[in-house]
């Protein structure tokens, strides 16, 4: 096992409203957020983390959320410099901020990137203003396109448009529509998935009315794809779409199955050990009090997992399968310390049933494997 790139994910966990369809670690804001305290928390976190990935280099950085632009630019360039202080940056490192429409203000933009800022993802779901209502959103179409434009003049050139499809009472030509919008902008990323009904969310137990069956739903997302190839964007990954040499390379580092260190209230980690030959999964509290009362000690790990042998395989192809590229065997066995023997029966049967096409050592997803990544995932399950 040969330890892979390495990313840090910073979770900011408020937004203004709880969405009905999010299921992320979001809870809504009561009164005044406490950002020094927040930021405070995340540095003891990282402090903690640190012993794990001394000595390597961090690829990119990415702060999500809840809304991470509900924080001020002098919390964001607070950690940052903090985080560069204890971590080797790399000379192109990638740093992204999601960014509501909704908290979008005149000049944050510009702070945003003097402190070391360099790419935006704009939540912005849909151009509709009544989907955008039924959504739970807190802005509207003017609003998101005011916020692109404010991130552009500020210099931000490069920048992910989120946008929903499959939503309650869509039509193929709303979808259509939302995509014309957006492309309008320029952005250099696009995000486009489905709606769906997550577990613990209020659509999950009251589901809105009209929202289109499966077969509706593919058509929407195979005509949205010629239009997002028509319009320059490659689509690189199941929901992602850029221009070329623009995809996310903090997500891409998660898909190709690279390390990243997760610092805030619920956030996620996975590192790989070369020496002891195994990956860790750790992830904190979820609860942003608990989180704050308890990082930095080991009261404030939510908990560790050693991923075994039988589980790597899975764990790999759930995600080197969303992307286009594939992957290859001696990739595999650098990131999981395995024999590709141990996934010679799974790969046979995806190559008979058309989900994989091969190249010498070299796997690719087919157009049916990439309709049907779930069954080709399943494959590989322990």
């Amino acid at each position: 096992m040969v330890p892979p790139p390495l990313a840090l994910y910073v979770h900011l966990p408020w937004c203004v409203r709880k969405c009905p369809y999010c299921d992320f670690n979001s809870h809504a804001a009561k009164g005044e957020l406490p950002f020094e305290a927040y930021i405070d928390a995340l540095i003891r976190d990282l402090d903690q983390d640190l012993p794990l990935v001394w000595g390597r280099v961090v690829s990119s950085v990415f702060f999500g959320g809840g809304t991470p632009s509900l924080f001020p630019p002098e919390a964001i360039d607070r950690f940052l410099q903090a985080a560069s202080a204890r971590l080797r940056f790399a000379p192109n490192l990638e740093v992204t901020l999601e960014t509501n429409p909704g908290t979008a203000e005149h000049g944050r933009f510009d702070r945003y990137r003097a402190a070391g800022v360099n790419r935006i993802s704009f939540g912005i779901q849909t151009f509709n203003d009544q989907a955008l209502q039924r959504l739970g959103r807190i802005h509207d179409s003017n609003e998101a396109e005011r916020a692109v434009k404010l991130a552009q003049d500020a210099g931000y050139d490069n920048f992910n448009i989120d946008l929903m499809y499959a939503l309650p009472q869509q039509t193929l030509a709303e979808a259509e529509h939302d995509l014309e919008r957006a492309f309008a902008l320029q952005p250099t990323h696009m995000s486009h998935y489905q709606l769906t009904l997550e577990p613990n969310t209020v659509f999950f137990a009251r589901p809105p009315q009209g929202i289109p069956d499966e077969d509706s739903a593919w058509d929407i997302q195979e005509y949205c794809q010629r239009l997002l190839a028509d319009a320059g964007y490659a689509q690189y990954e199941v929901s992602a779409y850029a221009r070329p040499g623009r995809q996310s390379q903090h997500n891409l580092n998660y898909w190709r199955f690279g390390d990243y260190l997760g610092i805030g209230a619920g956030a996620h980690g996975k590192i790989s050990s070369g020496a002891d030959q195994h990956v860790l999964r750790r992830w904190k509290h979820k609860h942003p009090q608990t989180f704050m009362d308890h990082a930095g000690t080991a009261a404030g790990i939510g908990g560790d997992e050693v991923i075994g042998a039988d589980r790597l395989p899975f764990e790999y192809m759930l995600n080197l399968l969303r992307l286009h590229e594939g992957f290859g065997l001696k990739d595999f066995t650098s990131r999981t310390g395995l024999d590709p023997a141990r996934i010679a029966v799974p790969l046979q049967a995806a190559l008979a049933r058309g989900w994989l096409t091969r190249d010498g050592d070299h796997f690719q997803p087919t157009e049916l494997g990439r309709r049907f990544t779930n069954d080709v995932v399943e494959l590989f399950l322990p």
